[in-house]
């Protein structure tokens, strides 16, 4: 159901990066299913078929887009393929990203840098390739960011360096843009029910091994209860669809947040990081799972 501080969209058409799976995969069908033409980015021919299966799945449509953010030529056929296709460019939600987990210690560095480039650089590349449309569309802006842009875990400083980027990449689009009355969102969500946190600490164990003898012996111990945790919250975390409700809130709200904060924990959080003293949040964080 519409409410009452919602446009409804006519038949626009929105972008939405990183959808093979997970919160973009909600958030693409939401956006389907709530009338909107939706390009999806995914990576592989596989993902696409995957995707493609889903089409028709509400009222607008789905189609999915071979995309892959760190690509220059496949951003701008995507964004070549919108412009003729679409009458009017509702948004753009940039999702698409990874998470390395490693000890920053011994985290090898073409990782590191892989990281950025797709959460950050691949973030900003997206937003400057679909510029042109947003403006002549009056379009909007939302970025998917996280709980960890805010509070670093251990063992996630690199995944966390990248949502901490993203907030003031957010910021700063959002103020650049304010005279053109183009709005930027970004979506901070919690501990989210998706396989890529058990996925990303099972490639750091992989990682780990690959690492000196010693990196094992430090932290062996830390990865095993951390992934522990990451198993919980494939099982009790918010599900993705709470993700996509707030997408849809922010490309639709006559006065769209700045923020929009997804899940209890993602709440608590945004408050405790305000309140509570370096030590104090470190030792709250020490007896958590993440």
């Amino acid at each position: 159901m519409v409410q009452a501080n919602e446009k409804r969209p006519d038949a626009s058409a929105v972008v939405v990066t990183g959808a093979s799976s997970g919160i973009g995969k909600a958030i693409a069908l939401e956006l389907a299913q709530r009338g909107f033409v939706v390009f999806a980015g995914v990576r592989t021919a596989e993902d696409e078929g995957a995707l493609q299966a889903e089409a028709g799945v509400g009222p607008g449509q789905l189609r999915p887009v071979r995309l892959d953010v760190t690509d220059q030529e496949q951003l701008a056929t995507v964004t070549r393929t919108v412009e003729a296709e679409a009458g009017r460019l509702a948004g753009v939600v940039s999702n698409a990203g990874i998470a390395v987990a490693a000890p920053l210690e011994f985290v090898p560095l073409e990782d590191l840098r892989q990281q950025l480039e797709v959460n950050v650089v691949g973030a900003v590349a997206t937003i400057q390739s679909f510029m042109p449309l947003i403006r002549r569309s009056q379009g909007r802006i939302v970025m998917v960011g996280a709980i960890s842009g805010l509070v670093s875990s251990r063992l996630l400083g690199a995944y966390a360096a990248s949502k901490f980027a993203l907030e003031a990449v957010s910021d700063a689009l959002r103020r650049e843009l304010s005279a053109w009355r183009i709005p930027v969102s970004l979506v901070e969500p919690g501990r989210i029910a998706t396989p890529i946190w058990s996925k990303s600490l099972a490639d750091a164990n992989e990682r780990i091994a690959r690492m000196p003898p010693e990196a094992i012996g430090y932290y062996q111990g830390l990865m095993d209860e951390v992934l522990d945790g990451a198993r919980e919250v494939e099982v009790k975390g918010t599900p993705p669809a709470a993700v996509a409700r707030a997408v849809y809130r922010a490309l639709t709200e006559r006065r769209p947040r700045t923020r929009y904060f997804v899940g209890a924990d993602a709440h608590i959080v945004n408050v405790l990081r305000r309140v509570l003293s370096d030590p104090m949040l470190d030792r709250l964080i020490k007896a958590t799972r993440r």
